[in-house]
C-alpha cells in the first residue's frame, strides 16, 4: 500500500468528479451540497516506468504496483466544526487519513452553483482550515479537562497539562500548532489526533481555458501555497474525466492538446509522496515484479519486512542495484559483472528506485 489520502473541499469543488477520473469507481457526483455522505474509497495502482522496464527484463509471471487510497469525503461547510452540514461525521473521516488533497474551485461555470456564490479560492481555503482548527481546539480542550483531572491524583502529568495548554492557547489564536522536539512532547500531541497538522496539499481544480492560460484565482491559490508550504496542483477534473475514457493513443492526444505530459493522477501521487516523505523500491523474479513503498531513510531490515516480517527478523544482507544501472545494462548478470551489484547490511537505507533482493534465514 503507498499512502492514503482525502479529497477535502468545499461542496461543488469537483472532489467527486476528480475522485471518479482517479479511480474509475463511478462515484456519485451531483450539482448540490453533501452528494457524499458516506465516504467513497478508490484504491488505485501507482504509476510507475520502472517497473514496467523490471517486466521486460525479468518476465515474471505476475507485476504488482504499489497502490494509493483515495478517500472521497463529503464538502465541509462553514460551521462543520459544530455539526453544520454533518460536518462533525466528515471531519471524523478526515482523522482517518495520512494526507490531505484539499480541492479548490477555480474553474468557473454558472451551471454548478458554488456554496458561497463566487470564485474565491484563498477564502475557501480559510473555511476549510478554520473548520479544521475549530475542530482541533474543541479535541484538545476536551484532552486537557481529562488530563488535567488525572494530574490531580498523579503530578507526573502536570508537564502534559502544560503542553496541552499552549496548544490550546495557539489553536485559539487561529494558528496551526507546530511539530515540537521533544519526544513525550509530539507523543502528547500525536495522541490528540489533530486535523489541522496532517500534511495537506492543494488540487487546483481548473477548467479547460486555465490548463493553458493560468489566470489570477491560480496566483492567488500559490500565494497560500507559498505561506503555508504546502503544494498545488493544477488539474482539470473534467479533463481528468475525460481522459479515463480514451484509448492510449487518443489519451495522449489530449494531453498533447493541453501541454501535459501526463495525466494528473501521476502529478498528484508524485506530490503526494514528496509530501509525506514516501520512496519506492522494487523486487524482480520470474515470479513477481513488484513496487513497495517505504519511508524515506527506512533501513534495510524494516523495508525488508514491508515484503514479510519474517525477512525482517531474519535479515541477513540486502543485494542492491540501482534501478539506472539494471535499466542501463539490461539484466542482473550485466549489473553484477560491471561490478556495481552491493552488498549491503543492516544500516543501509534503502533509497528510492533500489532493485532489492534480501538474504535472511529463519
Amino acid at each position: 500500500m503507498g499512502f492514503q489520502c482525502g479529497i477535502v473541499g468545499l461542496p461543488n469543488v469537483g472532489k467527486s468528479t476528480l475522485f471518479n477520473a482517479l479511480t474509475r469507481a463511478g462515484a456519485a457526483a451531483a450539482n448540490y451540497p453533501f452528494c457524499t455522505i458516506d465516504p467513497n474509497v478508490g484504491v488505485v495502482p501507482v504509476p510507475d516506468p520502472r517497473l514496467d522496464r523490471l517486466a521486460e527484463i525479468y518476465h515474471p509471471r505476475q507485476v504488482v504496483p504499489t497502490q494509493m487510497r483515495f478517500v472521497d469525503i463529503a464538502g465541509l461547510v462553514a460551521g462543520a466544526s459544530k455539526g453544520e452540514g454533518l460536518g462533525n461525521k466528515f471531519l471524523a473521516h478526515i482523522r482517518e487519513v495520512e494526507a490531505i488533497a484539499h480541492v479548490v474551485r477555480l474553474f468557473h461555470d454558472d451551471d454548478v452553483a458554488h456554496v458561497a456564490g463566487r470564485i474565491d479560492p484563498k477564502a475557501d481555503v480559510e473555511t476549510i482550515d478554520t473548520e479544521l482548527l475549530l475542530a482541533d481546539l474543541e479535541t484538545v480542550q476536551r484532552r486537557l479537562d481529562k488530563v488535567s483531572r488525572q494530574a490531580k491524583g498523579n503530578r507526573a502529568l502536570l508537564p502534559e497539562v502544560a503542553f496541552l495548554e499552549t496548544v490550546e492557547a495557539r489553536l485559539a489564536d487561529g494558528a496551526t500548532p507546530a511539530m515540537p522536539e521533544a519526544e513525550a512532547e509530539r507523543a502528547w500531541l500525536a495522541a490528540c489526533g489533530l486535523l489541522s497538522t496532517k500534511p495537506t496539499l492543494f488540487v487546483a481544480n481548473v477548467d479547460e481555458a486555465q490548463l493553458t492560460a493560468p489566470g489570477a484565482e491560480l496566483a492567488a491559490l500559490q500565494e497560500v501555497d507559498v505561506s503555508r508550504g504546502a503544494e498545488v496542483i493544477p488539474i482539470c477534473a473534467a479533463v481528468e474525466a475525460e481522459l479515463v475514457e480514451l484509448d492510449p493513443a487518443d489519451r495522449q492526444e489530449l494531453l498533447a492538446a493541453y501541454g501535459l505530459e501526463e495525466p494528473g493522477l501521476h502529478r498528484l501521487i508524485r506530490a503526494g509522496y514528496r509530501l509525506l516523505g514516501l520512496v519506492t523500491f522494487l523486487t524482480g523474479g520470474p515470479d513477481e515484479a513488484r513496487a513497495w513503498t517505504i519511508p524515506a531513510n527506512t533501513p534495510a531490515p524494516a523495508a525488508a519486512g514491508t515484503i514479510h516480517s519474517d525477512i525482517e527478523r531474519g535479515f541477513i544482507r540486502a543485494e542492491v542495484m540501482a534501478y539506472d544501472d539494471l535499466d542501463r545494462l539490461g539484466s542482473p548478470a550485466a549489473v553484477k559483472e560491471a561490478g556495481l551489484l552491493r552488498v549491503e547490511g543492516r544500516d543501509y537505507l534503502v533509497q528510492d528506485g533500489d532493485v532489492v533482493y534480501f538474504r535472511f534465514n529463519v
